[in-house]
């Protein structure tokens, strides 16, 4: 089923919404608001529906920009959300806090300011599991 028009006093047409999340690629759509610092404390607030994609591009510097520019390519903190609506919103208001209030809100989640996307894409190997590629 799609969006069907549900006329509202006659006069105008508006999408109905509809009462299941919407999927995209067999998976349903999920929203990130999330926080890249640099290592001299510079930070980005972003939303994005394709996160490990767009923390890759800001890990590798692909793309020209604030984050390029300021080398923020640690992933410190982040929200999920199932609404876009939400998440811009939610991401609206934290690039309107003053830096503090975001520090704050990081070491909530992230004391240690650790790089949550560091092990992304690797290899996982498990527990007698040999590093060496077989042949």
């Amino acid at each position: 089923m799609f969006p069907v028009p549900m006329p509202t006093q006659g006069v105008s047409t508006r999408m109905g919404v509809l009462p299941f999340p919407a999927m995209r690629e067999g998976r349903f759509y999920r929203f990130w608001v999330y926080i890249m610092a640099s290592r001299t404390g510079t930070l980005y607030t972003g939303m994005t529906g394709f996160v490990d994609t767009r923390i890759s591009q800001h890990k590798s510097g692909e793309i020209d920009g604030f984050t390029k520019k300021y080398n923020c390519d640690r992933l410190v903190y982040y929200e999920k959300y199932d609404d876009v609506y939400v998440a811009k919103r939610r991401e609206l208001q934290l690039k309107g806090w003053r830096k503090e209030k975001k520090i704050k809100l990081i070491e909530k989640m992230n004391p240690r300011w650790e790089d949550l996307a560091e092990n992304w894409g690797r290899e996982i190997l498990f527990r007698g599991q040999s590093m060496k590629k077989k042949a």
